[in-house]
């Protein structure tokens, strides 16, 4: 199989986890870029990349790269490309476009320039055009222009990854599943310990959790991909990866609860369909006042952030949040990922890790709590002894 270079897509704050996927999975020149990261790899690779990448949003196959000094530049070196190789008349296809230049005022005009050289090279050479589908094209070309640079790729994704395909319900505000994915990868966890979301809302970052424990790839429940409608899709090959044996055994506990009937109705529908129930453990129950289910877990959670309360609920909030951590769960290590400065300083608590996310458009902060019984100064002299027990 010949190689070539793919580009996988993330969130930003997440290149990196990303990349270490992606070198898991053996490809090969993995290079860290913003919101991406660029790989070398063949047909196999690209397929198990859609398949396996839990941190990947799009993965792109780039067929061309030029430069363009103007607007009829990025139509005439578009109608040079061999469309007939991607795409047939009885397929329908789309453009997305991402643009930062000058030359356009909005992506919808380049992608305009690129749609108009698709059809008329097609309109002159056979004296018809493919169709366009915005909302469920069978081919997904994607525009990548940054100033003067210009690269055309397929879309072998179709769908977001994120849309993984468990998910029958949500809350108000769900939490996206690469988002979900990449937040407990960041924290080191494998399933190593038990696992607990004491604000799961609609259960995504259980069901995520659950994936990660016991090594089920997240595209297992997606119904296709964008690669399957090309001329070159190789269906018994997909067929092997589709098919393999990746499930590993878990024997720890997964645990969420939630204040709202509602949402832990949500979650329990989302993870039947996931089939985890035999996994995962729900149950309706206020954090405030929720006992330990287990010694010495993680804590991942996604809480209210305050877009739709008052100022003081959501340090109120924050700081039972605290309390209940100190007061209840010593030995825990805690994830909490917010936008609210004001509710994650209310958690009173010093946080031995930051790092900065985006929640869509929301800039996050998630951050550790490392939970100890005693006082702050009596964690860091235990963590001393620690660290000197394991020279």
């Amino acid at each position: 199989m010949s190689k070539f270079k793919i580009v996988a897509k993330t969130l930003a704050g997440l290149e990196n986890v990303l990349a270490d996927e992606i070198r898991a999975l053996g490809a090969e020149s993995v290079l860290v870029e913003r919101r991406a990261v660029s790989f070398v790899g063949d047909q196999e690779m690209m397929y198990k990349a859609n398949f396996h990448l839990r941190t990947a949003i799009k993965i792109l196959k780039p067929i061309a790269e030029f430069e363009v000094t103007n607007r009829d530049e990025l139509y005439d070196h578009a109608k040079e490309i061999p469309w007939t190789n991607y795409l047939a008349l009885g397929k329908s296809f789309a453009i997305d476009a991402t643009v930062q230049s000058e030359m356009f005022v909005n992506s919808m005009f380049a992608s305009l320039r690129v749609k108009d050289a698709i059809a008329d090279q097609f309109r002159e050479a056979t004296g018809k055009r493919p169709s366009v589908n915005s909302d469920d094209p069978d081919i997904r070309i994607n525009v990548h222009l940054m100033n003067n640079h210009c690269t055309l790729s397929l879309d072998s994704s179709g769908d977001s990854l994120h849309k993984r395909g468990y998910r029958i319900g949500q809350g108000d505000a769900p939490i996206n599943e690469v988002l979900a994915a990449g937040m407990i990868l960041l924290t080191g966890w494998h399933g190593e310990k038990d696992f607990l979301d004491p604000m799961c809302g609609s259960g995504t970052l259980l069901i995520e959790a659950a994936m990660i424990a016991k090594g089920i790839p997240p595209g297992m429940y997606r119904k296709s991909f964008g690669f399957e409608q090309w001329p070159d899709f190789d269906q018994k090959l997909f067929g092997e990866i589709y098919n393999g044996d990746y499930e590993k055994e878990f024997n720890g506990r997964i645990i969420g609860s939630d204040i709202s009937p509602m949402d832990v109705a949500l979650a329990k529908a989302n993870v039947k369909n996931a089939s985890l129930s035999k996994v995962i453990e729900l149950e309706v129950h206020d954090f405030i006042n929720l006992d330990p289910p287990f010694e010495n877990g993680i804590i991942i959670t996604n809480p209210p952030y305050g877009e739709r309360m008052k100022p003081q609920s959501i340090t109120d909030l924050y700081a039972s949040m605290g309390n209940t951590l100190k007061n209840k769960f010593a030995g825990f290590e805690a994830w909490i990922i917010s936008s609210s400065e004001d509710g994650l300083k209310s958690v009173g608590l010093k946080p031995a890790k930051k790092i900065d996310l985006f929640n869509g458009a929301l800039a996050c902060s998630f951050r550790c709590f490392e939970l100890f019984k005693g006082t702050h100064k009596d964690a860091v002299i235990i963590k001393k002894r620690i660290g000197k027990t394991n020279e």
